[in-house]
This record gives structure tokens, C-alpha cells and sequence, in this order.
């Protein structure tokens, strides 16, 4: 697999930012090589986010955005704008591109504003460099770090431009693994994935492939089989796994299976510690057995599927809530990239693990709730929690254990 099939929430999300006719579209084409956006003199060419994904040396994969400007007016104008601030909440690094002779302008210090209180690395771009005055470019700072003064039309120092969007990228967020540092040389980890009719036809979704590289990474041998058959699996076994990951969905099932000693957890509760929201989801869980008749639980995904008759967002998980809770409650469903800004009409929000999207939209997601003071949980933990098995489902976590049975 070459490095442009890197799923879209593994690669780093550089957002262009700007004015109409500041030059964000000329700057992507420079940037990327290609003739990614619509370049016109007549302002707000770009109507729509505008999105690639590629691989950008020395980036590496990456998803290049282009936005419509930020000073587009009318109604539509006003879309257009609240789409730019939706697309900051998935950006990794944002670039504002500035007219170099016009200079910073109102809505340029309003998107700075943005990007300093979301806490988004960004860079300064100042287009149009080869029609400054000789007397403008002396006055030049070149030791800002953040800020390099570029011609998108004569493609100069478009170079420097990409080496100081590399050193934007944090270097911490390079080592997570979603299940590597959970795994010793020579372990042996059973995965358990179901085959029915949700599952895509002939390939394995994306935590399943992650956690099997994850794996083998780490020295460990994963063995995949399907729910109907890990009994006979565990008994024909000489060496006991050390652990074993299941679908969600097959909770019940496996937990009745796997002995009280081999640690047992999911791919959706590995996807929630790998998106940086384990802690706020286990926590949130606790809500479930809250709930009341009339209450509003919105279900979220990150990605669009085609639904099938038993579709786990929309019918498995509200008939496994209205069992478990007995009550008369109202579901909502979001999916792909829409979640509600306004989240006080609901009690709860149940959330995939959000393999298709980024950490910091998903950090966005978990922050907007937790802001509004809506309890959020996961796909796996919400199920965990219904089947009784949350407690054995983090074992795999220990300081996590501890935390929960301390705080609740």
C-alpha cells in the first residue's frame, strides 16, 4: 500500500485560510503541483471546501483543504464561512494566506483569533511577494518562523514553505499506537471479526488492518477468526493468547467465551484511547443508566455506509439501549462529517470510534459535549456497559481501572 491509500483520519490535515483573492487557491496548486483548486480573479472562485489527499515531502501523507474566503458576504456567503470554521475543527496546521501588499486585514486577525484559541499550529503565507516594491522587501522579517513571504505565480520559495509547514507538525503524535505498546514479543492475540452481512465484502475494515500492523510491529502473532468459532479455536490452542479483540458487537458472545484471565477488550476501545477521548468515554458511559422516558441520545459516525437491516448505529445499539434501560427514549443519528453544533437537546451522545476521522476533530467532537455538559461515550463502551462487561473490557487498561472505580 502506497502512501496516498492512507486513510484520510491517519494524515495530517493542513487547512488554506484566507481572504477572497488573497491567493489561497495559486498557493495550494503551488504547494501540492498540481491543479487541485480553480484560480480566477473574480473573487470567491472557491465556493466549497475544496479537499486532496496526497503525499507532500517532507510531510509525508497529508490532506490538503482548500477553504472559500473568509470574507465572503451575503447568505451564501455567510455558508460559506461557517463551512471554513467547521473544516478548523479537523485542521492540524492551518495556513493563512495573506495578500503581501495589502498586508493583515480585519477578518486575517479574526482567523488568527481562531486558530490561537482552538490552539492549531499555523503558519503565515504572504502571497504575491513578486509584486511587492523594492523598498517593501527590504523591510522583510525573515527570522519569523512562522511566516515566509512566497509568489505563488513565479512559485518562489514554495520549497521553504513546505519545510516550515513540516516543522508545524508535533512529533508526539507520530508514536501512538492503538495496540502496539500493549503487546510483548511472541504474544499471541486472537482478533474476532465477524462475517455477516455489514462487513464489507471481501477486505477488513480499518481498525482491523491497523490493529493487525500494530501487531506484528510489535513482535506478536494475530490470529483472526470468526465469533462461531473461537470456542473450538481457544480449546484446540497448546498456548494460551494473551489477549483477545473483538467486534463490539460480538461482546456478549465472546465474553461468555474467553476466560476471566486472558484480557479481553475491542477494536472500538482501542479506537477511542488511540482518538485521545478513552478517559471522557469510559466516564461517560455511566450515563446510560440515567437515562429517562423522553430523553434524546444522538448515535454519531464519522464515516457514510450504506445501511444494512441490522445496521449497528441505527438499529442494534437503540434496541440494545431500550432493553437495557426499559425506557421510551428518542434517537437521533448523525453520520460522516455533519454533527450538531447545539448538542443540549440530548442526554447522551454515542459515538463510533472514529477511525475515518482525525484526533483533533474527534477531540473537537468529545470537547463540544463535554462543554455543554453532555455526557460522551463509544460504540464499544456503550455496549460494553449494557452487556456488564465495561470493568473487564478496560482491564487491559490498569490505571484506567483504577481511575474508574475511584471516581465512580
Amino acid at each position: 500500500m502506497s502512501l496516498n491509500d492512507t486513510p484520510s483520519g491517519e494524515r495530517i490535515h493542513i487547512g488554506f485560510f484566507g481572504r477572497r483573492n488573497a491567493g489561497k487557491s495559486s498557493v495550494v496548486n503551488a504547494v501540492t503541483g498540481q491543479e487541485l483548486a480553480v484560480v480566477s480573479d473574480t473573487k470567491g472562485t472557491t465556493t466549497d471546501p475544496v479537499s486532496k489527499a496526497m503525499e507532500l515531502l517532507p510531510l509525508g501523507p497529508v490532506l490538503i483543504i482548500d477553504t472559500p474566503g473568509f470574507d465572503d458576504e451575503g447568505q451564501l456567503g455567510e455558508l460559506r464561512v461557517r463551512k471554513t470554521k467547521q473544516i478548523l475543527n479537523k485542521t492540524d496546521i492551518a495556513v493563512l494566506v495573506i495578500d503581501a501588499v495589502e498586508g493583515l486585514k480585519q477578518c486575517d486577525e479574526e482567523l488568527l483569533s481562531i486558530f490561537k484559541e482552538k490552539d492549531i499550529p499555523y503558519l503565515l503565507v504572504y502571497n504575491k511577494e513578486d509584486m511587492l516594491k523594492e523598498e517593501q522587501k527590504d523591510s522583510l522579517v525573515e527570522d519569523n518562523n512562522n511566516a515566509v513571504y512566497v509568489s505563488a505565480l513565479q512559485k518562489t520559495h514554495i520549497q521553504e514553505l513546505k519545510e516550515k509547514l513540516a516543522k508545524q507538525i508535533k512529533t508526539e503524535n507520530q508514536t501512538l499506537q492503538l495496540v502496539g505498546d500493549l503487546v510483548q514479543p511472541s504474544d499471541l492475540i486472537i482478533l474476532v471479526i465477524p462475517i455477516d452481512s455489514a462487513a464489507p465484502k471481501g477486505r477488513l475494515i480499518l481498525p482491523q488492518q491497523q490493529v493487525i500492523r500494530d501487531i506484528l510491529e510489535a513482535g506478536g502473532a494475530a490470529m483472526c477468526v470468526k465469533e462461531t468459532e473461537l470456542s473450538k479455536l481457544l480449546t484446540d490452542l497448546g498456548n494460551r493468547p494473551s489477549m483477545v479483540i473483538t467486534d463490539s458487537q460480538a461482546f456478549a458472545q465472546v465474553s461468555q467465551v474467553v476466560p476471566e484471565e486472558i484480557l479481553l477488550t475491542s477494536f472500538s476501545i482501542l479506537m477511542a484511547r488511540y482518538k485521545g477521548f478513552l478517559d471522557e468515554a469510559v466516564q461517560g458511559a455511566a450515563a446510560i443508566r440515567q437515562l429517562k422516558d423522553g430523553d434524546r441520545v444522538l448515535i454519531s459516525e464519522g464515516c457514510t455506509h450504506h445501511r444494512q437491516c441490522d445496521d449497528i448505529g441505527t438499529v442494534k445499539i437503540p434496541r440494545w439501549l431500550k432493553n437495557y434501560t426499559g425506557k421510551n427514549l428518542i434517537i437521533e443519528t448523525s453520520s460522516g462529517r455533519e454533527f450538531p453544533e447545539d448538542l443540549s437537546p440530548f442526554s447522551l451522545i454515542i459515538h463510533c470510534g472514529g477511525c475515518m476521522l482525525n484526533g483533533r476533530e474527534m477531540k473537537y467532537r468529545m470537547k463540544c459535549a463535554k462543554d455543554q455538559h453532555i455526557p460522551f461515550t463509544n460504540y464499544g463502551i456503550a455496549i460494553a456497559h449494557m452487556q456488564g462487561i465495561l470493568e473487564r473490557s478496560i482491564q487491559v487498561f490498569p490505571d484506567l481501572v483504577k481511575k474508574i472505580k475511584f471516581d465512580l
